[in-house]
């Protein structure tokens, strides 16, 4: 489980310690912003599988954050919790097949250190 126990007051002191960020460097929070509206701006993909990759990514990368924001977006795009979760096998099968590469990689070490 998160230690997150309330995920709306999580989400208030985020945008609270965000605004204190795009006070502090307004030019990165541009910059996140930029590619925030880019990846949201598609042609091919709908809003819901746009927010279910975006959940699978958020979990691959442990981003709380994100987690909280695409969750509710996913929700708003009409996301089902059958859909999501099997988005997040997707990204449980990723995490699980990193840890297989780099395992190999490993052994790639090993073999060079002989």
């Amino acid at each position: 489980m998160s230690g997150i126990e309330n995920w709306p007051e999580y989400n208030a002191s985020l945008r609270e310690r965000g605004k204190e960020f795009a006070a502090l460097a307004p030019e990165a929070m541009k910059g996140f912003q930029a590619l925030s509206r880019g990846a949201s701006t598609t042609k091919h993909l709908d809003a819901k599988t746009r927010e279910l990759i975006a959940l699978a990514v958020a979990v691959t990368t442990r981003c709380e954050g994100c987690i909280d924001a695409h969750a509710r977006k996913a929700r708003t795009a009409g996301a089902s919790k059958e859909e999501v979760a099997e988005a997040l096998g997707v990204a449980i099968a990723l995490n699980a097949g990193a840890a297989l590469t780099y395992s190999l990689h490993v052994l790639d070490a090993l073999e060079e250190a002989k």
